[in-house]
């Protein structure tokens, strides 16, 4: 039988998971499943999408999805800019977003709320931006039949909304550069994140891990977005993941680290993320072979390297 091609494994993803909430346990705990299943099916590991999914389903005591309770109007910016960061409303935002993303395409609905909610970027450790990131991927690649990843967009952009938490001020004076330096500096401060990742030696290894794959996600999404939105998105970014390493780095770290000698690729660093099976590491890997395959950089790897032996001690 041949293996699934990348729709047809995020439809049986995005079908499996529209009833699951948003979050497990009772710590707060983001679910990540969506996510990790984009990023697998993304790979070209769409067999390994419905294994991985039977395990975390059993593994987590996800929440189940809310219903919507009262109408948000996207047209009254007294009521909806109430309603941020209220978790409470998370099925009233979810419903909005769906309710426009049936009515606009999708782009436009993006272009809308992307500087509206990318102050919040730091939000939940970037978890809004992440998952909506990997929706717009899986909407962009979409064939006709896009019901279930408009779904999707919906439900990364009402959870940003519901958990949102604005950040400390990242508007500066540097709001004049050009917007491919924008999308230039994303990868910068990407690759640079990641270079702290590998020498950092976070005390537990999964939030600084955010500070990687959240500009990541606002590289990726940033592609579909005006081009004046890039700057201010860049310097929101900046501004939360230099957050996360002063939070999470547990001690001195460089942004240049030399490469480590026992390194994998970053291609096999991806494969032994899927078998540890952790989103994290799934997630993180697949961030390193997308922006090394576009600037070749010994960071990402070692990133995803250190992170997939810290967190495996973890799974065992």
């Amino acid at each position: 039988m041949a293996a699934p091609t990348y729709n047809e494994a995020m439809a049986e993803a995005l079908e499996r998971l529209s009833t699951v909430g948003y979050e497990h346990g009772t710590r707060t705990l983001v679910n990540h499943a969506p996510m990790a299943a984009e990023a697998l099916a993304h790979m070209g590991y769409t067999e390994a999408v419905s294994p991985w999914l039977d395990r975390t389903l059993t593994r987590h005591a996800y929440h189940e999805a809310p219903e919507p309770r009262w109408r948000l109007s996207p047209d009254d910016p007294a009521e909806w800019r109430a309603a941020l960061g209220d978790f409470s409303r998370v099925g009233d935002w979810t419903a909005l977003f769906a309710r426009r993303l049936e009515e606009e395409p999708w782009r436009d609905v993006l272009a809308l709320w992307w500087p509206r909610l990318i102050p919040g970027v730091l939000s939940m450790l970037g978890h809004g931006v992440i998952r909506t990131a990997h929706a717009v991927r899986a909407l962009e690649r979409a064939g006709e039949d896009d019901r279930l990843q408009r779904g999707e967009l919906a439900h990364g952009l009402g959870y940003w909304a519901a958990r949102y938490q604005a950040g400390p001020d990242a508007t500066g004076g540097a709001a004049t550069e050009e917007a491919g330096d924008a999308m230039e500096a994303l990868d910068r401060l990407t690759a640079d994140n990641a270079g702290v990742y590998a020498t950092a030696r976070p005390r537990f290894p999964v939030p600084l891990v955010h500070a990687v794959t959240t500009p990541a996600a606002v590289r990726l999404v940033s592609a579909h977005v005006p081009a004046r939105q890039r700057w201010p998105s860049y310097l929101a970014t900046a501004e939360a993941t230099r957050v996360m390493r002063s939070t999470f780095a547990a001690g001195p770290a460089t942004t240049r680290p030399e490469p480590l000698p026992d390194a994998p690729s970053a291609a096999e660093a991806f494969a032994t993320a899927v078998e540890i099976g952790d989103e994290h590491a799934i997630k993180l890997a697949e961030v390193a072979v997308r922006l090394d395959s576009r600037a070749p950089d010994h960071r990402y790897a070692a990133a995803s390297h250190t992170a997939n032996r810290a967190i495996a001690r973890f799974t065992r």
